[in-house]
């Protein structure tokens, strides 16, 4: 099952890829589903039972509009990030992978878009690409064991954790948060995917390309804190909600790791795209206010 936030309205959506057809959720179920996102995450196990008894040959449906798609999950109390969560990305980094849990930061909301969007480059930022998995949770999970995460999950989508550099490592300490969650950085989508939907939710290909050239290819088996692992040790300090969003990290290839070191420049599109999820498309401009 794929659910869209399509013109700030849950959608279901059917067809092939790019062939894809919406309907709307309050209207199929008669309203006994809310059009509002955050509402559906708090009733999702219910919602899942009737969308799986739900024939879709009988509803409405429009044609998808990319530029309507929001984030699937546009307003979650809370959204953690994970750092380092692939051997090859924390070297290129300058890290020894983490035995323990990985380094967790916090996005911002105010970051967020849908999968299709224009960019802008803080004025003297070097901005740098993080090809993600993201994870939507779909019950509220505390002191989960690892072999019931994937139950609390109520899909994935495609992430990218844009990052401006030069703030993100400005010293006396890092600022991961902050130099990640400028506006845009957070685009999300095209829709979410139900767990169910994979042959192997486990082994996803994730990667992303600047220009048309290559960036980042990895697979989501690498990741050294399984997405069930992640729930287990960040629901062991906090407690998850329905609606939570969690970037899982993202595998080598970034620019800040490069020799020389290679950032995105106004004018150059980011295209990002997760096996059996779909792919987002980003265009990057100068500040129209830097002088």
């Amino acid at each position: 099952m794929r659910i869209a936030n399509l013109d700030n309205r849950a959608a279901l959506v059917t067809g092939r890829a790019g062939e894809e057809r919406a309907i709307d959720i309050a209207t199929a179920s008669g309203g006994r589903f809310t059009s509002d996102l955050p509402a559906l995450y708090q009733v999702w196990d219910e919602f899942v039972s009737w969308a799986n008894a739900f024939d879709a040959t009988t509803a409405d449906v429009v044609a998808v509009d990319r530029a309507k798609l929001g984030a699937p999950s546009p307003v979650p109390r809370q959204v953690f990030a994970i750092g380092l969560n692939y051997s090859e990305h924390a070297a290129e980094s300058g890290f020894d992978a983490p035995t323990d849990l990985p380094p967790v930061f916090a996005k911002f909301v105010s970051s967020f878009s849908g999968p299709d969007s224009t960019v802008i480059i803080p004025a003297g930022g070097n901005v740098d690409w993080e090809a993600e998995l993201v994870v939507v949770i779909g019950r509220e999970a505390s002191r989960v064991a690892e072999t019931d995460g994937w139950s609390y999950v109520a899909g994935l989508t495609a992430g990218q954790d844009i990052s401006e550099r030069i703030s993100q490592l400005r010293g006396p300490a890092a600022q991961f948060g902050l130099g990640k969650s400028f506006s845009g950085f957070s685009p999300q989508g095209p829709w979410l995917v139900t767990p169910d939907e994979f042959d192997n939710v486990d082994d996803l290909e994730l990667g992303c390309s600047l220009d048309g050239e290559e960036m980042q290819k990895g697979r989501t088996r690498d990741l050294i804190f399984s997405v069930p692992k992640l729930i287990a040790s960040l629901s062991e300090t906090v407690t998850l909600y329905p609606g939570d969003v969690i970037f899982t990290g993202t595998p080598s290839g970034v620019g800040v790791g490069r020799e020389p070191q290679r950032f995105i420049q106004p004018g150059q599109r980011l295209d990002t795209w997760i096996e059996g999820i779909g792919e987002l498309h980003q265009t990057f401009i100068a500040d129209p206010h830097t002088k």
